[in-house]
């Protein structure tokens, strides 16, 4: 189990940070919207930018939060809760306005990993 716990937190953390900080500005098919970028994303979702920064320095905080957890167990509960919540938010966001439940794979998929980091 400890294997699947470091490798669910790998997949999770470097995940995140890779869609935050080498593909912010790249066109994916994930995007919300007709979104090309992040900041497309957060428009279309009607989010001011702040909001993005926000948002975006939270979810890499505790991406890297979660990789130290394979090191530090202390911090794990933090970081993988925080990560299901904000995962939630983002198919919530989906939802909103009306993107196909495809667009919302990714981040159901990584609230569905944290909650299981969670409990392994």
């Amino acid at each position: 189990m400890e294997y699947l716990d470091m490798a669910l937190k790998l997949i999770v953390g470097l995940s995140i940070l890779n869609v935050w900080l080498l593909r912010a500005n790249k066109s994916t098919d994930w995007r919300g919207g007709d979104a090309k970028t992040i900041t497309e994303e957060f428009e279309a979702y009607g989010l001011p930018k702040w909001f993005m920064y926000a948002t975006g320095a939270l979810k890499c905080s505790l991406a890297l939060l979660l990789l130290i957890s394979i090191f530090y167990q202390q911090v794990e509960l933090i970081a993988a809760y925080g990560i299901a919540v904000l995962m939630l938010g983002a198919v919530t966001m989906h939802i909103k306005i009306g993107d196909p439940i495809k667009k919302s794979v990714p981040a159901l998929t990584f609230f569905v990993l944290s909650l299981a980091i969670s409990y392994i």
